[in-house]
Order: C-alpha cells, then sequence, then structure tokens
C-alpha cells in the first residue's frame, strides 16, 4: 500500500494553511514583476484575503490576435486564485495573454482562511463552477474559446468539463502541470471514510477533501474520466508537463498518457538539473516558457536550463 503521496498531499495543503494564518491591468499594459516562487501566491493571499493577483482576472480586457484565448489558471487541492499562481500570472500577462483565475471548491461555511482553500469539494460540482467561470470570461472578452492552464487536481477536475459539461467546444489548449490522469493512491483517506460513517457521519460534509476519494484509482469519477480508454477529449490540444521528483503525484507517470493531440513533457529530460516537485514545479522559470511554448506552439520560447529546488524539503 503506498501511502506517501496521500501524507505529503495533507503536508502541503498544512503549508498552505500556514501560510494563509482589486485593479484591473490589461494585457498590453507595462511589464509585470515576476517571482519565481511558489509561496508568493499565499504572500499575496495573506496581504489581499480573496484578491486576485496583479495581471489576472481583468474582464474589461480584450484578446489580441495573437492570443486570441484568453487563459484560465485552474489551481490544485487547497489552492485559490492567487496562491498557485504567483509566477504564471504575471509571466502569462506579461507575453500578452488576458489571463484569468478562479477559486473553486471551497468548502461552504467556513472561516477565514479556510473559506479561501479551494478544490475540496466534490469535484463534479467543481466543474460546474469551471463551466461557468468559462462562460463569465468569454462573455466579457468575446472570446469563442479559452486555454486551461491547471496544476495538480486542476489538471483533472477541468476534464469533467470538457467531457460530460460541454466544455471541449470552448477550450483550444488544456496544459496540464503534475498530472495525473491515472488517478492516485488515497487508501488512507478512504479508511478515513470509513470510520466517519461507522460514527453515523457524513464523509462529505464532516471531512476537508471530498474531492480526495474520487482521485482513487478506479473510483466511479476515474472511470468516467478515462472512459474510451484515454482521458482526452477530441479537438482539445493537451499538454503534460511532469516532474521525476513531483512527491505528491506517486508515481510521476500517473500523468504520462499518451494519447491524439498530446504532448508529454518530462522537465529533467531537457536538465538534469532540475529539480522541481510537485509545488515548484508551478513556478520555475523553465514551467514559465514551457506553459508559453504550448500555449503558443508557432512562437517557441527558448526553455533554459538552470537549477530548480523542490519547494517542499526532504
Amino acid at each position: 500500500m503506498r501511502v506517501r503521496p496521500a501524507v505529503l498531499r495533507l503536508t502541503a495543503l498544512a503549508t498552505l494553511l500556514t501560510a494563509l494564518a482589486g485593479v484591473a491591468t490589461p494585457a498590453t499594459a507595462a511589464p509585470l514583476p515576476v517571482t519565481y516562487d511558489f509561496f508568493a501566491g499565499a504572500r499575496a493571499e495573506l496581504a489581499n484575503p480573496g484578491g486576485s493577483l496583479p495581471g489576472t482576472n481583468d474582464f474589461g480586457c480584450r484578446p489580441t490576435a495573437a492570443h486570441p484565448e484568453p487563459v484560465i489558471l485552474v489551481h490544485g487541492t487547497g489552492g485559490n486564485r492567487q496562491t498557485n499562481w504567483a509566477t504564471l500570472g504575471p509571466v502569462l500577462h506579461n507575453a500578452g495573454y488576458c489571463v484569468f483565475a478562479l477559486t473553486y471548491g471551497a468548502l461552504p461555511g467556513t472561516p477565514y482562511p479556510l473559506n479561501q482553500l479551494g478544490g475540496l469539494t466534490s469535484m463534479i460540482p467543481s466543474a460546474r463552477q469551471l463551466a461557468s467561470f468559462v462562460d463569465r470570461v468569454r462573455s466579457a472578452t468575446g472570446a469563442a474559446k479559452v486555454d486551461l492552464v491547471g496544476h495538480s487536481e486542476g489538471t483533472l477536475m477541468p476534464e469533467w468539463y470538457v467531457r460530460y459539461l460541454g466544455g471541449a467546444q470552448f477550450v483550444n489548449r488544456y496544459v496540464s502541470l503534475a498530472p495525473y490522469w491515472k488517478g492516485q493512491d488515497q487508501t488512507p483517506y478512504l479508511h478515513l471514510e470509513s470510520a466517519t460513517r461507522a460514527l453515523g457521519l457524513n464523509p462529505k460534509t464532516v471531512l476537508p477533501c471530498p474531492e480526495c476519494a474520487e482521485e482513487q484509482y478506479g473510483s466511479p469519477f476515474m472511470r468516467q474520466i478515462n472512459a474510451g480508454g484515454t482521458p482526452y477529449a477530441p479537438g482539445v490540444t493537451y499538454t503534460n508537463i511532469m516532474t521525476r521528483f513531483d512527491g505528491i503525484v506517486e508515481p510521476w507517470t500517473d500523468g504520462f498518457v499518451p494519447g491524439p493531440r498530446t504532448t508529454n513533457i518530462v522537465v529533467q529530460d531537457t536538465c538534469a538539473a532540475d529539480h522541481s516537485d510537485h509545488l515548484s514545479l508551478v513556478s520555475s522559470p523553465r514551467t514559465a516558457a514551457l506553459v508559453r511554448t504550448a500555449l503558443d506552439p508557432a512562437h517557441p520560447v527558448p526553455v533554459p536550463c538552470v537549477p530548480v529546488a523542490p519547494g517542499l524539503p526532504g
């Protein structure tokens, strides 16, 4: 039984909880400063609770001919529209994109900062929240389609929207950072659910992460995501960006799924100095370049080979 991924997932969530103890900016404005530090997003949330990062969520932004699809950033478990995106938000804004980010799946009826931790409820209602956000972005910008960039759960949950809520017609490119298309081993959480039921309680209302059970290998949710032998929807272009040092998605190959219109990238294949883990993968200059190229393959961005340290020590 592999339990380390589940333990590390809870460790990462606890880290964000500890860290958590606007004016819109058009895509053509002056460049924003960029930090290559995953935890800068948590500090931004602390400084501006419930806000949006500079360069994101400007509903007056109009896409350019060079970048006609707005980019929607989809956070991971325990994240929100600020905590995951301190690097990619300004990077994509500076590259000329209209950039948007949502918080989905927050537990209802909880005080701050718990009410700002998203990705905890069932992924199916979270996918409906994403659908509504995509509709809002499309309506505001006039764009026919959007591009999605997700991290961790934000790589998996949107596929429910794409496959089962009509989202494929509105999504052009789907970029996944630390994906786990095959699922994960959430056996410890399933045991906790069983114990909760034995006490006569409903785990979906008592436990802090109803979505965790949906990630379990072979769960009904995962079977539907992979119905037909692949998680991918026709007409959508996918890029999966992975690290061998993930530490939370284990094995990291759970995100490596070949398919039509799909590119799988392992960051160490082109740079042995890249020791990105599940968190620092999102905030490295290498990932920033890879994401920009995935969104605009006609204009590839040079990918630097620079040392990248893990976000979580040990």
